[in-house]
């Protein structure tokens, strides 16, 4: 599944991940991520990281941005796609927890759009990004 049929450009999804991202709480990393999940009727739900002196409690933003859709209301696995974004080198990917959440909460061919700062930027889906995800399936089995 590409990006060609979301109701945003590329650059439209970039442009409102640097603004979730200027909302970050980061006192100890100084690492800011936003991220922006765009649901079924054209809405966008913002998430940034939250930091945490205990480390543990911290949440990342594409956590938080898909939380903040479920608490809004959003049906999981209705989202059209996922965009993040961080200052790195290369387009920012997702931790390993935040991809085992995009394969609860999403679809396994919506779009993920990594970016970064400079305007880089990749699109893959969530199967690619953890093929061989630990599903409710492998829970039934």
């Amino acid at each position: 599944m590409g990006i060609d049929h979301l109701s945003l450009t590329v650059e439209q999804f970039m442009e409102a991940t640097k603004k979730a991202r200027d909302n970050a709480y980061v006192p100890y990393s100084g690492f800011k991520v936003g991220a922006v999940v765009l649901d079924s009727q054209g809405r966008l739900h913002h998430g940034c990281n939250v930091e945490n002196a205990a480390y543990g409690p911290t949440n990342c933003a594409e956590r938080t941005a898909l939380f903040r859709a479920v608490a809004d209301g959003c049906m999981p696995r209705t989202f059209q796609a996922i965009a993040v974004i961080g200052d790195t080198d290369l387009p920012i990917t997702p931790c390993g927890v935040c991809r085992q959440v995009m394969v609860e909460l999403c679809d396994p061919d919506m779009p993920v759009i990594l970016g970064n700062l400079q305007g880089a930027y990749r699109v893959t889906t969530v199967s690619e990004l953890l093929p061989g995800a630990f599903t409710s399936r492998d829970l039934n089995s």
